[in-house]
């Protein structure tokens, strides 16, 4: 069985990264819905307002919000 390839979504010029580079993030908006807390990127990445994210894949990637420069974690 073969994995099915996702067609890209950009028509951008110069073209935004895939949905597998590591600047994926930086891709342009194609929806913006911060009532319900999720983007959608114009590489087909579904981007939360937590920070994490869904690829066209399937595949989550975690918050990954960085803590406040103010807050202190300790281990108990």
């Amino acid at each position: 069985m073969t994995e099915r390839e996702i067609p890209s979504m950009c028509q951008h010029r110069p073209s935004c990264p895939s949905a597998d580079s590591a600047d994926r993030e930086s891709a342009r908006l194609v929806a913006h819905h911060p009532e319900q807390g999720w983007s959608l990127l114009c590489n087909g990445v579904v981007l939360f307002e937590d920070t994490g994210e869904l690829l066209p894949d399937g595949q989550v990637i975690a918050p990954h919000r960085p803590l406040g420069a103010g807050r202190v974690v300790t281990a108990a």
